[in-house]
């Protein structure tokens, strides 16, 4: 008997405003700015953080334009260099899509570090409270790339597996995959340490470590289950150019969580 798998045949736009289309993919952007904005009020409440409610808003502003345009051009130099080379004016087309995490991770990095210069605060408890709160958007992308319908994994014979628009196969729903394993896991765990263990206060540096650690295992565990590229496909050895990406992150995580700890014994 024929495995009666899932059919994907939901809709991008959420709703219409005025024969305007709000897609899932801007809701997902925009309800993860207003989680990062709301957690980072309470802990300025709790007295869990150096800034201020005004400081808050001015902090936002960096990890807005650091995600939009660290994404944008993370997408297009590492996953279609040579297209965007031809077509460098379509780089503004956000609304056709194209986000990379890697990129947009290297642009909050950077707008971070040009916010924290404009004032008195500590680079890593800065980077600490991003990291935190970053996972919701993370975990909120990926369902919304799940409803896209893009994004989808490699092909299986599991029960839960789906039929996208444009593949004839049923795939692994690895959107959601990752919506839990970068996204959802990581963000129960670091908010835990930072509201019940007070890492922010009492490592810094060390919840901003964690977060490079668990995001690039857990993108290194999923692209095993997530199809490459079509224009890219496997680097060599079945590496996947996510996975190759996410390499540098864990290493890194780990060598500055040895020195947060090391400087915390001196």
């Amino acid at each position: 008997m024929a495995q009666a798998y899932y059919i994907h045949d939901l809709s991008p736009i959420a709703i219409q405003l005025a024969g305007f289309p709000i897609r899932w993919y801007g809701l997902a952007y925009m309800s993860g700015f207003i989680f990062v904005f709301v957690m980072m009020r309470r802990w300025a409440r709790l007295g869990l953080s150096q800034l201020t409610h005004r400081d808050v808003d001015d902090f936002m502003t960096a990890i807005i334009v650091g995600v939009i345009v660290g994404g944008r051009l993370g997408y297009c130099v590492f996953y279609h260099p040579s297209y965007f080379m031809m077509n460098p004016h379509e780089i503004f087309f956000v609304w056709q899509g194209g986000m990379s995490f890697h990129g947009g991770f290297l642009g909050v990095l950077l707008g971070v570090i040009v916010y924290q210069r404009q004032r008195s605060f500590s680079l890593w408890h800065c980077l600490d409270q991003a990291a935190a709160t970053v996972p919701m958007g993370l975990c909120l992308g990926r369902i919304a790339n799940f409803i896209n319908g893009e994004l989808y994994g490699r092909v299986t014979d599991v029960s839960w597996a789906v039929i996208f628009p444009g593949s004839l196969s049923p795939r692994h729903p690895s959107q959601l995959y990752e919506a839990v394993l970068e996204g959802l896991l990581p963000l129960i765990i670091l908010i835990v340490l930072v509201e019940r263990y007070r890492f922010l206060q009492k490592l810094p540096g060390a919840v901003a470590s964690l977060f490079l650690i668990f995001y690039g295992v857990a993108r290194i565990i999923a692209e095993l289950f997530r199809e490459p590229d079509a224009h890219i496909g496997f680097l060599w050895s079945g590496i996947t150019m996510g996975q190759l990406l996410s390499v540098p992150m864990v290493v890194a995580g780990f060598v500055l969580l040895w020195m947060h700890k090391i400087r915390a014994q001196t």
